[in-house]
């Protein structure tokens, strides 16, 4: 099977834990295991770990790792997780699953024997297998720090490799999952849209990651390519810095949330690939406050509220760029939105190679998305005090213990609870303009069975040993 995706270039790395793209991410899972991972609806599923427990405090976890084997025939051990999360941890590197793994104190972590690893955390945490499902937080052997022939536990062996072309894996018949059906699988690269669809309708690739809703329904039903639809896989929204003027205003926020005609966007941006939001991350997942009513567009409020928070005809920049797909079109949508009920609003295009560290900090407004990952883990990255990619500059000591509280829970219907208490507050005065969850599309030849509908960044998203060719 050959699989099409968007590429890095010719200094891309097979290095597992430097895994950012979408593309890095698949082959990765393909080569490598993860301790845990995230189901469909990111509940957490173990992986090499067979299982795990902690102690009364909540602050040391045992986890146990199942029979598990690399491609060179060693055992899966404890010292193998162990090098794995020290070298991801190191202070002289950037991997992306650093931050995440910044709650273990690894120097009072150890193995006991080879099948078990005993975690010692820095504070008490009921959420600790969501560190296990991080992204990137893959599981090498002990002293592997060089990836140009990788050796991992996962369902495909290394074969060949072209930086910036291609990658060849052959199937791993001893894998602990069961053997992939597949006897090879290729990685193909074509940064272009246009180029990946033409590889499967030219029958050079099966499978077409990443398409554009236009794109798909063109093709859907035509018989040359068939479409997949991942469901919710993708947050859209638009980020309000609570921290400054305009949007230190709670009525202003409120009337942003009530202009938002989240239908049209839908409609007009994802040409239908999605449902509407309400204002809240992780729809359908575990935790998600599904019974607070979903808002519906007020033009007539939102104006009411504007000209009470002195805000009519106000000029706001709303920044966006082609950083991701869609956000030109949305940021469109949404400023003639906001104009007909009062505001000034202009949509501003920056420089997509840059937009992300560039609105971090900057603005007053902007497009925002995220992929999938539980929600306390969104929660702790975007909206605490202290969290690094804190877009809303959301900023609250009462919020901060009320997540401290959760995380430090060994009940399960206590945490839901307290997660429910700060969604309502986050629907009722947070930054997140959370208008809609889009739908990820593949284009697969006619002969590709077993793709699953799980949202990106999930287990089964982009995962090939259990598909095949009929």
């Amino acid at each position: 099977m050959r699989a099409a995706f968007a590429g890095g270039g010719a200094q891309e790395s097979l290095d597992p834990h430097l895994a950012n793209l979408f593309l890095e991410a698949s082959r990765s899972k393909a080569m490598f295991d993860k301790l845990a991972d995230y189901g469909t609806d990111v509940s957490i599923v173990p992986r090499l770990a067979s299982g795990w427990e902690a102690d009364k405090k909540l602050s040391t976890w045992r986890i146990t790792l199942r029979e598990a084997a690399f491609h060179d025939g060693r055992p899966v051990r404890a010292a193998d997780v162990l090098h794995s999360y020290a070298r991801i941890a190191d202070e002289k590197r950037t991997f992306r699953a650093k931050a995440n793994l910044a709650l273990i104190d690894l120097k009072n972590s150890r193995a006991i024997g080879d099948r078990t690893v005993e975690f010692a955390l820095k504070r008490p945490y009921a959420e600790f297998p969501n560190v296990l499902a991080a992204f990137g937080a893959y599981i090498v052997p002990e002293g592997a720090d060089e990836f140009s022939k990788p050796v991992g536990s996962g369902p495909f062996v290394f074969g060949s490799f072209q930086p910036g072309r291609s990658l060849l894996l052959k199937r791993n018949p001893n894998y602990w999952d069961g053997p992939p059906y597949l006897d090879e699988l290729e990685y193909l690269i074509a940064n272009e849209e246009s180029a990946r669809v033409n590889a499967v309708l030219g029958g050079q690739a099966d499978y077409a990651h990443d398409l554009a809703p236009a794109t798909a329904r063109t093709h859907q039903g035509g018989g040359r390519m068939a479409i997949t639809r991942l469901s919710n896989s993708g947050m859209q929204a638009f980020a309000m810095k609570v921290d400054r003027p305009p949007f230190n205003d709670p009525q202003l926020r409120q009337a942003m949330f009530l202009l938002a005609d989240r239908e049209q966007m839908i409609d007009s941006v994802l040409a239908g690939a999605g449902q509407v939001g309400n204002d809240l991350f992780g729809k359908d997942y575990q935790y998600y406050a599904a019974g607070i009513p979903q808002r519906t567009p007020d033009l007539e409020q939102a104006k009411w509220l504007i000209d009470k928070a002195g805000a009519k005809g106000m000029k706001v920049r709303l920044d966006t760029s082609a950083a991701a797909s869609g956000f030109l079109e949305a940021a469109s949508v949404f400023a003639d939105q906001a104009r007909q009920a009062g505001l000034d609003m202009t949509a501003a295009t920056g420089n997509k190679d840059t937009y992300w560290a560039d609105v971090l900090n900057k603005g007053v407004i902007c497009c925002y998305r995220s992929g999938a990952m539980p929600i306390e883990t969104h929660i702790s990255q975007r909206l605490l005090t202290g969290s690094t990619t804190n877009a809303t500059k959301w900023a609250r000591p009462e919020f901060d213990a009320l997540y401290d509280q959760a995380v430090a829970s060994p009940d399960e219907n206590k945490r839901g609870e307290i997660y429910l208490e700060m969604q309502r507050t986050l629907h009722a005065e947070g930054g997140f303009l959370i208008w809609g969850f889009a739908d990820w599309l593949l284009g697969t030849s006619p002969r590709v069975r077993g793709i699953a509908n799980a949202p990106a960044n999930t287990l089964d998203w982009a995962r090939f040993d259990k598909v095949w060719l009929a």
